[in-house]
């Protein structure tokens, strides 16, 4: 989904007229090149960030340095931690990158929570953030658990392939999102290339067969639960933009 304006997210179509005249006072609409840096850690938060068109990536640091992808913030959605600055006076604790044409509705706190004391739709929209985010860092950590790093490369491939099989991600912007090194995806996708998997070119990654592909995570899958004991964990489907 993308949206030109604000207004044009279900929580913001039916606000009252009061809150409207509220909201026109303070908001402002932010456009991000790619990589753009959003939000800072320990940086002081202005307000709500809800997502036009694009997306953004909030991640943390390992201790060796490497970038580790908390979670994605999709258009129509929330940036939650930003949220939970405003309302507890907190300052940002990970850092936040754009995506690419990414677009931003940024309102400020100090109006957010007014609206959020007055208007059903905010206060829904904010509980259903909170337990989306809740799930994918539940989903995340299970994963990280129940799947070594081949499987989660392989898993990142079919959950952002396009129709076409395709992946327009460098290795670098793969290693980030799973807290490793781009010499180590780089190994990795040559062994899935070696196997016929997958075919490698600039900044790009075409899956040859998905469904061969998500039948090989599955057997590894299989394979790695029966040596630890543990449920397999199922392939999530991908979302649609």
């Amino acid at each position: 989904m993308s949206t030109e304006s604000l207004y044009d997210v279900s929580a913001f179509q039916h606000l009252s007229e009061a809150s409207k005249s509220q909201l026109a006072r303070g908001l402002r609409h932010v456009q991000f090149p790619k990589k753009a840096a959003v939000l800072k850690k320990g940086q002081r938060v202005s307000g709500a960030y809800v997502v036009l068109s694009g997306k953004l990536r909030v991640f943390t640091l390992s201790p060796h340095g490497n970038e580790a992808t908390l979670y994605q913030i999709n258009s129509g959605e929330t940036c939650v931690l930003a949220l939970n600055c405003i309302f507890n006076d907190l300052l940002y604790p990970a850092w936040v990158e754009a995506g690419p044409e990414t677009k931003v509705a940024v309102i400020p706190g100090v109006i957010y929570r007014t609206l959020f004391e007055s208007e059903a739709t905010i206060q829904d929209m904010t509980i259903q953030a909170f337990s989306t985010l809740v799930f994918r860092l539940m989903s995340e950590l299970e994963e990280i658990h129940s799947c070594n790093l081949d499987q989660r490369l392989a898993n990142l491939l079919l959950l952002n392939a396009s129709t076409d099989g395709s992946i327009r991600m460098t290795q670098q912007e793969i290693a980030s999102h799973l807290g490793s090194t781009r010499e180590v995806v780089a190994r990795i996708l040559g062994q899935l290339a070696s196997k016929g998997h997958i075919q490698t070119g600039r900044n790009q990654i075409v899956i040859n067969d998905p469904v061969s592909l998500g039948e090989n995570l599955r057997l590894q899958q299989k394979e790695t639960i029966a040596k630890k004991g543990k449920r397999p964990v199922p392939l999530k489907a991908r979302t649609k933009q």
